[in-house]
């Protein structure tokens, strides 16, 4: 859907400081730049009544309002002021509008929120993340970034930013969004730590970067707030599959825990894979393993799956701590319990007074209790 909406209106993608385009994470795309509809053709242009009319009629039939459009461009094409203030339209922001007919989605109100902007402005903080389906919390803003503060728009449901002239802009998807280093930059100055390293461990996964060469940029980054994205980047991990397997690691390491292993395979003899664990202390072989529970239709599926590798750890001698949603968010001090156990018993040292930076970040409910 994304590429079929943005296709329409690639003038907002025009150029401004910083910017280069590229296709999704990497690749260069030369698409060519589409004016609006109301930039083909003006009636004012014109001479006379024949040539007006049929301007009228091109721009008409050119005329999408299942996209999102300006004020100006619907009126361009025809449609009347009372109309646009009528049930057959919805307002996405001030002077920007969509037919009512349409389930308006993330993408449509990021495209929205370009089209309100001057040419040059571009997504940026989680909005510029969810272009690149990068895990980021769900935010109810449209965040859109320009060079200058004279060119910010506001309307309910954006949030406008003013960044410095140098700001890498790339085209995703369509879109103009912040380059990879300078969004993790501003992620570090929207959410807290251990989600902006959800967001980090994301990128490694889905832009093919690594986490060496994202703290590298970063030592390059004279940006307000790179202090912040280098320490959160700091955490930053290759090959982490979820965000909830960065949530548990991030856990133990804030509590004092010596860093499992990401990721850890054991192999037989012959290098076939005999267990896979989403954390790990090989030596100690103890095991961290966050188990989403998956639809209702698959459960006997994932029982049985659960069941077949706990026997294998067993067989292996691995000890398994299993953990649920409710141990990372409800309860997690019962969570660090249970793995301070399972590492003392195979010789580990754990701290018998945890660091108490683990409860800022989670509090959980019945620990609070």
């Amino acid at each position: 859907m994304a590429a079929a909406l943005v296709g329409r209106f690639r003038s907002i993608a025009g150029k401004g400081p910083g910017y280069r385009q590229v296709l999704g994470a990497g690749r260069r795309n030369c698409a060519k730049s589409f004016p609006r509809p109301s930039q083909l053709v003006s009636p004012r242009s014109v001479d006379d009544d024949s040539a007006e009319g049929t301007a009228r009629v091109t721009l008409a039939a050119m005329f999408d309002d299942h996209t999102p459009f300006t004020r100006s461009d619907a009126v361009a094409a025809g449609i009347s002021e009372r109309a646009l203030k009528g049930p057959k339209y919805t307002r996405l922001y001030r002077k920007i509008y969509i037919s009512s007919a349409v389930r308006v989605q993330w993408m449509h109100r990021f495209v929205a929120a370009l089209l309100l902007h001057p040419e040059g402005a571009w997504l940026s903080h989680t909005s510029a993340a969810r272009v690149r389906r990068i895990a980021v919390p769900v935010d109810p803003h449209v965040h859109v970034s320009v060079i200058e503060a004279k060119d910010r728009r506001w309307s309910p449901g954006l949030k406008p930013h003013v960044a410095p002239p140098h700001t890498e802009v790339v085209l995703v998807d369509g879109l103009r969004v912040s380059g990879v280093v300078r969004m993790f930059v501003e992620l570090a100055a929207v959410l807290p730590l251990v989600e902006v390293v959800v967001a980090g461990d994301s990128m490694c996964r889905r832009l093919d970067i690594t986490a060496d060469w994202l703290r590298a940029e970063l030592d390059k980054s004279r940006d307000y707030w790179s202090p912040a994205a280098r320490y959160a980047a700091r955490f930053v991990r290759d090959g982490v599959d979820s965000p909830m397997e960065t949530r548990t690691r991030m856990l133990l390491v804030l509590a004092g825990f010596p860093e499992p292993e990401v990721n850890v395979t054991i192999r037989d003899e012959n290098g076939d894979v005999l267990l896979q664990f989403d954390l790990g202390y090989r030596s100690a072989r103890v095991a961290v393993s966050y188990e989403g529970r998956q639809h209702a239709e698959i459960v006997d599926e994932w029982e049985k799956d659960v069941t077949t590798r706990r026997d294998r750890a067993d067989d292996e001698r691995w000890r398994v701590v299993t953990v649920v949603a409710s141990g990372v968010y409800a309860d997690p001090l019962h969570t660090l319990d249970r793995v301070a156990r399972a590492l003392r018993s195979r010789g580990v040292p754990v701290p018998r007074t945890y660091d108490p930076e683990w409860f800022r970040h989670f509090p959980g409910r019945r620990s609070v209790a």
